[in-house]
């Protein structure tokens, strides 16, 4: 597993020199901000419909969302707890619960699990993603920006109208009509899908080491941050064991789904905490702790799983 992590590396690390380099001039942000959207409005796409419309989609694919919204479920249930025992201010408590309850799926989860148990895990994290994370990230996120920070005046209607903007997820639910419906792929379709597909993980690693940003530490935030890190990589792993088993996984299928449970901070969590002026710098502490200590927290679940 850790052979695994060290592939992934040179990537991250090419994102974070970027931030520091700055190669023509260009700001990492923006230069994320790029390779995010082309990465989400087409290779990702790409990616989902040669991976589902080949999958089979039934039972299990709900067994999977389940699994996925009901880790999110826990993550804010957990941080709703802590709050009642610890006090925290209110923009630090928000950026606190979108780094507990939602986890970087895809941008590090789908090249972990690819590399960890091969091309049939792509299906799982897609799943999960689609059906579970990025619905709930639009809705629950915006939801928890507006409770503990400040409402830019987006009405609920334009959250459907976010959701329904998903490049994405049109690409999922055509994939699965076209899987139900028996439908094969052409053969020139299949390669040119491999072909965009290919580049999606690269960009994502690349992407997310633009993301990790190293100055806004603080060691204020270092207690509540130690706590983000023991819920997210530890507790909630943990208690998705039992998760995963009540809905019937178990061998590889249940070691992929803890894993998931368990990856670090997500990344987009950054946008909601600019957006609704949460703590960003506590939040981007958050990420760049939980994505280094994931290195060693991953390859102890996958061990433990084994």
């Amino acid at each position: 597993m850790l052979a695994v992590l060290s592939l992934m590396a040179l990537p991250i690390l090419c994102g974070i020199s970027w931030r520091i380099i700055r190669p023509g001039g260009l700001d990492a942000d923006l230069t994320r901000q790029v390779l995010t959207t082309v990465v989400f409005n087409l290779l990702l796409p790409a990616l989902v419909l040669s991976v589902l419309w080949r999958s089979t989609i039934g039972w299990e694919s709900l067994k999977i969302s389940l699994f996925g919204a009901g880790i999110i479920g826990l993550g804010v249930a957990l941080t709703w707890v802590v709050a009642r025992v610890w006090r925290i201010e209110r923009r630090r408590l928000g950026a606190a619960m979108l780094g507990i309850a939602f986890p970087n799926v895809t941008y590090f989860g789908l090249p972990v699990l690819e590399q960890a148990f091969g091309p049939q895990a792509r299906s799982l994290v897609i799943q999960i993603d689609l059906f579970a994370a990025t619905p709930m990230v639009l809705i629950l996120g915006a939801v928890i920006g507006r409770r503990y920070g400040e409402d830019p005046g987006a009405g609920t209607a334009s959250l459907f109208g976010v959701l329904l903007k998903n490049p994405p997820l049109w690409a999922a639910l055509a994939a699965a009509a076209l899987s139900l419906a028996g439908v094969a792929m052409p053969g020139w379709l299949e390669s040119m899908l491999g072909t965009l597909s290919a580049a999606v993980i690269p960009l994502m690693l690349i992407a997310l080491g633009l993301g990790l940003r190293w100055d806004s530490w603080h060691w204020r935030n270092a207690p509540l941050v130690g706590l983000v890190l023991a819920l997210r990589l530890a507790a909630l792993p943990w208690l998705s064991v039992g998760l995963g088993l009540g809905l019937g996984f178990s061998g590889d299928r249940l070691a992929e789904l803890v894993m998931e449970a368990g990856m670090p901070c997500m990344v987009m969590g950054v946008v909601y905490c600019d957006r609704y002026r949460l703590d960003t710098a506590f939040y981007t502490m958050a990420v760049a702790l939980s994505t280094l200590a994931a290195v060693f927290s991953l390859p102890f679940w996958r061990g433990w799983l084994a």
